[in-house]
Protein backbone atom coordinates (compact mmCIF):
# COMPACT_ATOMS: atom_id res chain seq x y z
CA UNK A 1 0.00 0.00 0.00
CA UNK A 2 1.60 2.85 -0.87
CA UNK A 3 1.16 6.26 0.90
CA UNK A 4 -0.79 9.25 -0.95
CA UNK A 5 1.36 11.87 0.74
CA UNK A 6 4.47 10.56 2.45
CA UNK A 7 6.90 13.11 5.09
CA UNK A 8 8.98 13.78 1.80
CA UNK A 9 6.50 14.98 -0.06
CA UNK A 10 5.51 17.13 2.59
CA UNK A 11 9.26 18.45 3.21
CA UNK A 12 9.35 18.87 -0.59
CA UNK A 13 6.31 21.37 -0.63
CA UNK A 14 8.18 23.80 1.84
CA UNK A 15 11.45 23.90 -0.74
CA UNK A 16 12.72 27.46 -0.51
CA UNK A 17 13.02 28.83 -3.91
CA UNK A 18 13.00 32.77 -3.50
CA UNK A 19 16.91 33.66 -2.46
CA UNK A 20 16.24 36.12 -0.39
CA UNK A 21 13.98 33.77 2.37
CA UNK A 22 17.23 31.27 1.82
CA UNK A 23 19.70 34.12 3.21
CA UNK A 24 17.40 35.02 5.92
CA UNK A 25 16.69 31.80 7.70
CA UNK A 26 20.32 31.20 7.65
CA UNK A 27 21.06 34.53 9.38
CA UNK A 28 22.71 36.27 6.54
CA UNK A 29 22.65 39.84 5.43
CA UNK A 30 20.88 40.36 2.39
CA UNK A 31 21.51 44.05 1.60
CA UNK A 32 24.54 43.66 -0.95
CA UNK A 33 23.07 40.68 -2.82
CA UNK A 34 20.52 41.87 -5.63
CA UNK A 35 22.36 40.99 -8.45
CA UNK A 36 22.94 37.27 -6.73
CA UNK A 37 19.65 37.45 -6.74
CA UNK A 38 18.70 38.75 -10.50
CA UNK A 39 20.59 35.30 -11.23
CA UNK A 40 17.38 33.01 -10.44
CA UNK A 41 15.88 34.03 -13.59
CA UNK A 42 18.97 32.21 -15.12
CA UNK A 43 18.29 29.32 -13.57
CA UNK A 44 15.55 28.72 -10.35
CA UNK A 45 16.38 28.48 -7.05
CA UNK A 46 15.07 24.79 -5.31
CA UNK A 47 16.69 24.62 -1.24
CA UNK A 48 14.88 21.84 0.61
CA UNK A 49 14.65 22.48 4.29
CA UNK A 50 16.63 19.70 5.59
CA UNK A 51 19.58 20.63 3.30
CA UNK A 52 19.81 24.59 4.50
CA UNK A 53 19.53 22.64 8.30
CA UNK A 54 23.17 21.35 7.14
CA UNK A 55 24.15 24.51 6.65
CA UNK A 56 26.27 27.03 8.70
CA UNK A 57 24.39 29.79 9.80
CA UNK A 58 26.10 33.27 9.16
CA UNK A 59 28.41 32.19 6.89
CA UNK A 60 27.77 33.35 3.53
CA UNK A 61 31.03 30.91 2.11
CA UNK A 62 29.35 27.70 3.66
CA UNK A 63 29.92 24.86 0.95
CA UNK A 64 26.58 23.45 1.45
CA UNK A 65 25.06 27.46 0.37
CA UNK A 66 27.39 27.66 -2.24
CA UNK A 67 26.24 25.26 -4.14
CA UNK A 68 22.53 26.19 -4.19
CA UNK A 69 22.90 30.45 -3.55
CA UNK A 70 22.24 31.88 -7.05
CA UNK A 71 24.82 34.15 -8.11
CA UNK A 72 25.77 37.26 -10.07
CA UNK A 73 29.25 35.28 -11.78
CA UNK A 74 26.35 33.26 -13.63
CA UNK A 75 26.06 36.06 -15.82
CA UNK A 76 29.51 35.95 -16.84
CA UNK A 77 30.00 34.47 -20.39
CA UNK A 78 33.35 32.79 -20.81
CA UNK A 79 34.73 31.11 -24.29
CA UNK A 80 34.10 27.07 -23.81
CA UNK A 81 30.80 27.11 -21.73
CA UNK A 82 27.70 25.98 -23.68
CA UNK A 83 24.59 25.54 -22.77
CA UNK A 84 24.67 21.78 -23.96
CA UNK A 85 28.10 20.64 -23.27
CA UNK A 86 27.63 17.17 -23.59
CA UNK A 87 25.45 17.11 -26.46
CA UNK A 88 22.35 15.39 -24.85
CA UNK A 89 19.93 18.07 -26.62
CA UNK A 90 19.50 15.08 -29.22
CA UNK A 91 17.59 11.80 -27.88
CA UNK A 92 16.34 8.50 -29.29
CA UNK A 93 13.16 8.83 -27.69
CA UNK A 94 11.88 11.46 -25.61
CA UNK A 95 13.27 11.03 -22.69
CA UNK A 96 15.70 8.30 -23.69
CA UNK A 97 19.15 9.00 -24.26
CA UNK A 98 21.83 5.97 -25.35
CA UNK A 99 25.05 7.16 -25.23
CA UNK A 100 26.83 4.26 -24.15
CA UNK A 101 26.88 0.65 -25.47
CA UNK A 102 25.28 -1.58 -22.51
CA UNK A 103 23.57 1.23 -20.92
CA UNK A 104 20.50 3.23 -21.28
CA UNK A 105 19.60 6.32 -19.67
CA UNK A 106 15.72 7.39 -18.60
CA UNK A 107 14.85 10.57 -17.63
CA UNK A 108 12.23 9.73 -15.00
CA UNK A 109 11.41 12.88 -14.03
CA UNK A 110 12.52 16.24 -15.10
CA UNK A 111 12.45 18.06 -11.68
CA UNK A 112 14.80 17.68 -8.95
CA UNK A 113 14.46 18.32 -5.11
CA UNK A 114 17.43 20.91 -5.27
CA UNK A 115 18.96 23.31 -8.27
CA UNK A 116 22.54 22.78 -7.94
CA UNK A 117 24.10 25.97 -9.66
CA UNK A 118 26.83 24.04 -11.67
CA UNK A 119 24.43 21.54 -13.06
CA UNK A 120 25.05 20.36 -16.58
CA UNK A 121 21.61 20.26 -17.62
CA UNK A 122 20.53 23.74 -16.09
CA UNK A 123 19.69 24.36 -19.51
CA UNK A 124 18.22 21.37 -20.77
CA UNK A 125 15.30 21.22 -22.81
CA UNK A 126 13.32 19.03 -20.53
CA UNK A 127 9.60 19.72 -21.97
CA UNK A 128 10.66 18.23 -24.94
CA UNK A 129 11.77 14.98 -23.15
CA UNK A 130 9.17 13.91 -20.46
CA UNK A 131 9.25 10.21 -20.31
CA UNK A 132 5.39 9.87 -19.43
CA UNK A 133 3.81 6.92 -19.08
CA UNK A 134 2.29 6.57 -22.72
CA UNK A 135 5.73 6.45 -23.64
CA UNK A 136 6.54 3.59 -21.43
CA UNK A 137 5.77 1.16 -23.79
CA UNK A 138 8.10 2.12 -26.99
CA UNK A 139 10.85 2.34 -24.32
CA UNK A 140 10.01 -1.64 -23.33
CA UNK A 141 9.66 -1.90 -27.34
CA UNK A 142 13.56 -0.11 -27.75
CA UNK A 143 15.20 -2.03 -24.80
CA UNK A 144 13.95 -5.52 -25.83
CA UNK A 145 15.16 -4.54 -29.83
CA UNK A 146 18.61 -3.72 -28.18
CA UNK A 147 19.88 -7.01 -26.76
CA UNK A 148 23.43 -5.27 -26.11
CA UNK A 149 21.66 -3.25 -23.16
CA UNK A 150 22.02 -4.78 -19.78
CA UNK A 151 21.36 -1.90 -17.42
CA UNK A 152 19.02 0.67 -17.14
CA UNK A 153 19.68 4.25 -15.87
CA UNK A 154 17.19 6.05 -14.11
CA UNK A 155 17.97 9.76 -14.07
CA UNK A 156 16.16 13.00 -14.72
CA UNK A 157 15.80 15.95 -12.84
CA UNK A 158 16.16 13.22 -10.31
CA UNK A 159 14.04 9.67 -10.97
CA UNK A 160 13.56 10.16 -7.21
CA UNK A 161 10.45 12.83 -7.23
CA UNK A 162 8.25 9.84 -9.35
CA UNK A 163 6.08 8.51 -6.45
CA UNK A 164 7.12 5.21 -4.78
CA UNK A 165 4.00 3.74 -6.85
CA UNK A 166 5.06 5.62 -10.06
CA UNK A 167 9.12 3.89 -9.49
CA UNK A 168 7.27 0.81 -8.92
CA UNK A 169 5.28 0.47 -12.06
CA UNK A 170 8.38 1.14 -14.09
CA UNK A 171 10.58 -1.08 -12.36
CA UNK A 172 7.84 -4.07 -13.53
CA UNK A 173 8.28 -3.52 -16.90
CA UNK A 174 11.52 -2.88 -17.31
CA UNK A 175 12.13 -6.78 -15.79
CA UNK A 176 10.35 -8.03 -18.56
CA UNK A 177 13.13 -7.42 -20.61
CA UNK A 178 15.23 -10.78 -19.92
CA UNK A 179 18.73 -8.80 -21.00
CA UNK A 180 18.50 -6.23 -18.51
CA UNK A 181 20.24 -7.51 -15.43
CA UNK A 182 20.58 -3.72 -13.54
CA UNK A 183 19.23 -0.89 -12.86
CA UNK A 184 20.38 2.32 -11.71
CA UNK A 185 19.99 5.78 -10.11
CA UNK A 186 21.38 8.71 -10.20
CA UNK A 187 19.48 10.54 -7.42
CA UNK A 188 20.86 14.01 -4.94
CA UNK A 189 16.98 13.59 -3.27
CA UNK A 190 17.76 11.45 -0.42
CA UNK A 191 20.72 13.58 0.30
CA UNK A 192 18.55 17.18 0.11
CA UNK A 193 15.50 15.30 1.82
CA UNK A 194 16.50 12.26 3.79
CA UNK A 195 12.73 11.09 4.03
CA UNK A 196 12.61 10.18 0.47
CA UNK A 197 14.22 6.76 1.25
CA UNK A 198 10.62 5.13 2.35
CA UNK A 199 9.77 1.59 2.82
CA UNK A 200 7.98 1.23 0.57
CA UNK A 201 10.63 2.19 -2.20
CA UNK A 202 13.16 -0.46 -0.64
CA UNK A 203 10.63 -2.61 -0.86
CA UNK A 204 10.05 -2.37 -4.18
CA UNK A 205 14.30 -2.54 -4.92
CA UNK A 206 14.64 -5.76 -2.50
CA UNK A 207 11.72 -7.57 -4.18
CA UNK A 208 12.99 -6.98 -7.68
CA UNK A 209 15.04 -9.46 -9.95
CA UNK A 210 17.55 -6.48 -11.07
CA UNK A 211 20.54 -6.09 -9.10
CA UNK A 212 20.33 -2.33 -7.83
CA UNK A 213 23.31 0.50 -7.80
CA UNK A 214 22.13 4.05 -5.97
CA UNK A 215 24.30 6.71 -7.31
CA UNK A 216 24.30 9.29 -4.62
CA UNK A 217 25.51 12.91 -5.39
CA UNK A 218 27.45 14.28 -3.08
CA UNK A 219 30.22 16.93 -2.78
CA UNK A 220 31.37 17.60 1.20
CA UNK A 221 31.05 15.78 4.29
CA UNK A 222 28.89 18.44 5.81
CA UNK A 223 26.01 17.01 3.53
CA UNK A 224 26.50 13.79 5.60
CA UNK A 225 23.95 14.88 8.19
CA UNK A 226 22.47 12.00 11.26
CA UNK A 227 19.15 11.91 9.72
CA UNK A 228 20.87 11.05 6.80
CA UNK A 229 23.10 8.10 8.10
CA UNK A 230 19.83 7.27 9.85
CA UNK A 231 17.64 6.71 6.76
CA UNK A 232 20.58 5.24 4.78
CA UNK A 233 20.30 2.60 7.11
CA UNK A 234 16.99 0.90 5.52
CA UNK A 235 19.59 0.07 2.55
CA UNK A 236 22.57 -0.38 4.17
CA UNK A 237 23.07 -4.72 4.41
CA UNK A 238 20.83 -5.46 1.51
CA UNK A 239 21.32 -6.20 -2.06
CA UNK A 240 21.47 -2.60 -2.90
CA UNK A 241 24.58 -0.72 -3.91
CA UNK A 242 25.66 2.28 -2.62
CA UNK A 243 28.08 4.54 -4.46
CA UNK A 244 28.84 7.95 -4.51
CA UNK A 245 30.07 10.68 -7.35
CA UNK A 246 30.85 14.15 -6.92
CA UNK A 247 32.04 16.90 -8.61
CA UNK A 248 35.21 18.83 -8.12
CA UNK A 249 33.77 22.37 -7.35
CA UNK A 250 36.31 25.71 -6.92
CA UNK A 251 36.01 27.13 -3.45
CA UNK A 252 33.58 24.47 -1.91
CA UNK A 253 35.52 20.92 -2.08
CA UNK A 254 39.09 21.55 -4.12
CA UNK A 255 41.41 20.55 -1.50
CA UNK A 256 43.10 16.98 -0.48
CA UNK A 257 41.45 18.02 3.93
CA UNK A 258 37.60 18.39 1.88
CA UNK A 259 38.28 15.57 0.07
CA UNK A 260 39.78 13.12 2.38
CA UNK A 261 37.03 14.35 4.49
CA UNK A 262 34.58 13.54 2.38
CA UNK A 263 35.42 9.81 1.67
CA UNK A 264 36.23 9.23 5.02
CA UNK A 265 32.08 10.01 5.86
CA UNK A 266 30.78 8.41 3.23
CA UNK A 267 32.62 4.80 4.10
CA UNK A 268 31.05 5.33 7.45
CA UNK A 269 27.46 5.42 6.60
CA UNK A 270 27.99 2.68 3.85
CA UNK A 271 29.04 4.33 0.76
CA UNK A 272 31.78 4.02 -1.62
CA UNK A 273 33.44 6.63 -3.26
CA UNK A 274 32.84 6.26 -7.28
CA UNK A 275 33.62 8.96 -9.46
CA UNK A 276 34.79 12.54 -8.90
CA UNK A 277 34.03 14.62 -12.34
CA UNK A 278 35.93 17.30 -13.43
CA UNK A 279 33.17 20.26 -14.06
CA UNK A 280 31.32 20.22 -17.09
CA UNK A 281 31.75 23.55 -18.72
CA UNK A 282 27.94 24.56 -18.40
CA UNK A 283 27.02 28.11 -19.36
CA UNK A 284 26.79 29.68 -15.94
CA UNK A 285 28.65 27.68 -13.60
CA UNK A 286 32.57 29.45 -15.00
CA UNK A 287 33.25 30.27 -11.56
CA UNK A 288 33.47 26.41 -10.30
CA UNK A 289 35.79 25.78 -12.59
CA UNK A 290 39.47 24.96 -12.02
CA UNK A 291 41.89 23.85 -14.69
CA UNK A 292 43.57 20.22 -15.10
CA UNK A 293 46.92 21.69 -14.41
CA UNK A 294 45.54 23.37 -11.05
CA UNK A 295 44.39 19.85 -9.34
CA UNK A 296 47.48 18.16 -9.79
CA UNK A 297 48.49 18.06 -5.80
CA UNK A 298 45.16 16.94 -4.89
CA UNK A 299 44.34 14.11 -6.87
CA UNK A 300 48.30 12.90 -5.52
CA UNK A 301 47.63 14.31 -2.03
CA UNK A 302 44.38 11.57 -2.45
CA UNK A 303 45.97 8.86 -3.76
CA UNK A 304 48.59 9.48 -0.88
CA UNK A 305 46.30 10.09 1.95
CA UNK A 306 43.66 7.12 1.31
CA UNK A 307 43.33 3.89 0.64
CA UNK A 308 42.83 2.64 -2.74
CA UNK A 309 38.82 1.75 -2.12
CA UNK A 310 38.37 5.24 -0.86
CA UNK A 311 39.77 6.89 -3.75
CA UNK A 312 37.27 7.61 -6.48
CA UNK A 313 38.08 7.76 -10.25
CA UNK A 314 38.68 10.82 -11.61
CA UNK A 315 36.93 11.14 -14.60
CA UNK A 316 35.45 13.83 -17.11
CA UNK A 317 32.48 13.16 -19.55
CA UNK A 318 33.08 14.43 -23.07
CA UNK A 319 30.39 14.91 -25.94
CA UNK A 320 30.19 11.86 -28.39
CA UNK A 321 32.81 9.00 -27.04
CA UNK A 322 31.15 5.87 -25.74
CA UNK A 323 32.72 6.27 -22.34
CA UNK A 324 33.56 8.33 -19.29
CA UNK A 325 37.41 9.34 -20.15
CA UNK A 326 39.60 8.49 -17.06
CA UNK A 327 41.96 11.71 -15.88
CA UNK A 328 45.24 10.85 -14.60
CA UNK A 329 47.45 14.25 -13.79
CA UNK A 330 50.77 14.75 -13.51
Amino acid sequence: MFEYESSWQKELAKTITDPKVLLTLLDINTEQSEGDFAARQLFPVRVPRPFIAKMEKGNINDPLLKQVMASALEFEEKAGFVADPLAEHESVLPGVLHKYKSRVLLMVKTGCAVNCRYCFRRHFPYQENSLNKQNWPKVITYLQNNPDINEVVLSGGDPLMASDKHLSELIALIETVDHIKRIRFHTRLPVVIPQRITSELTQTLLNSRLKTIMVLHINHANEIDELLAQYLSKWRNHKITLLNQSVLLKGINDSVETLVELSERLFEVGILPYYIHLLDKVAGAAHFYRADEELVSIQQGLLAELPGFLVPKWAREEAGLLSKSPVVLS
